[in-house]
């Protein structure tokens, strides 16, 4: 039977993103530099990471926690009564180029912190080693955003390095399955389907740039509370590097497929173009995550019932 103190705790954590989905349901998009859709896996990655835990947590921890979701939740108001006018207003004086991810970029650096503060109330230091995912990809989504408002499109030279080979590769993809006619130069794509031309430019955000940084960072921490041994961390780590450049190929791709076969309608293709990543990336990654949870698992309880085998065998 599930820890009654740990579905508490759970219901506390939740309990700012499950008011604004409530209150302001329109504010979750799944574009990640669109709204608080993350919130939602973040969230979810805590909970799958805590679900379980054979740990009573004291209720004065509970208790001590209340507060900072009450603090999240002010927050979250306070943005609807001139917070978020206050934020846009002092952009200029950070010189900040894109608003939006500017205004979103502290929406996820609040949870980041709610989530850290929560999580070290309820279980001490131990959270980095019992639930690190939730806050790291949090607090990673915060940095990409900091990045996108501060250094959008192809500003920041680094990031957009490696955007012209991925846009090559789509390019070679499209001619060789024969979606229809394909050019690139440098990070710009000339297409040609069955609804006219159209050029589509790829800034490192839309070439998946920013997911393989979070995929990092969320692995890495997922990781470090595993005890395998670091041969086969890295192996998880090198096979979910190759799962998420494939994610960030197929998603260049879908965005030229809905231009070769959908429509060349700019606004339609905005709308495509918000949740493309997000809505790829993120199943993918949480699924990854379950699996490499359950092969450990299960080699765990295999290598358990061997000593206890071997331990049989020797009594007898």
């Amino acid at each position: 039977m599930q820890n009654r103190s740990v579905l508490i705790a759970i219901a506390i954590i939740a309990s700012p993103i499950m008011f604004a989905l409530a209150v302001y349901p329109d504010s979750f998009s799944l574009g990640w530099n669109q709204g608080r859709g993350g919130f939602l896996f973040a969230l979810a990655f805590i909970a799958a990471e805590i679900i379980g835990l054979k740990l009573e947590i004291p209720k004065r921890r509970l208790y001590a926690a209340i507060p900072l979701a009450v603090a999240v939740i002010a927050y979250l108001v306070g943005l609807e009564y001139g917070l978020r006018e206050y934020l846009v207003s002092i952009a200029p004086q950070f010189h900040v180029l894109l608003k939006d991810s500017w205004t979103w970029m502290w929406d996820f650096i609040v949870i980041a912190a709610f989530f850290m503060g929560t999580l070290t109330i309820l279980f001490g230091k131990r959270w980095v080693r019992i639930s690190p995912a939730g806050p790291i990809y949090s607090a990673g989504t915060a940095i990409i955003l900091s990045l996108d408002a501060f250094f959008p499109y192809d500003s920041l030279g680094p990031l957009q390095y490696v955007v012209p080979y991925l846009v090559r590769l789509d390019v070679f993809l499209i001619n060789v399955f024969h979606f229809g006619t394909a050019t690139a130069s440098g990070n710009i794509m000339f297409l040609n389907g069955e609804h006219g031309p159209f050029a589509l430019q790829v800034f490192w955000p839309s070439a998946g740039v920013h997911s393989m940084i979070i995929y990092s960072l969320v692995m890495m921490a997922f990781l470090l509370k595993m005890n395998i041994k670091r041969n086969r961390k890295a192996a998880y780590f090198a096979m979910g590097v190759i799962g998420t450049i494939g994610v960030n190929v197929i998603r260049i791709l879908s965005l030229s497929l809905f231009v070769l076969k959908v429509s060349t309608d700019v606004n339609e293709f905005q709308s495509f173009h918000g949740i493309a990543g997000e809505i790829m990336f993120l199943p993918w990654l949480f699924v990854f995550l379950l699996i490499v949870t359950y092969v450990e698992t299960k080699r765990l309880k295999k290598s358990e019932l061997e000593v206890a085998g071997h331990g049989l065998d020797k009594n007898q």
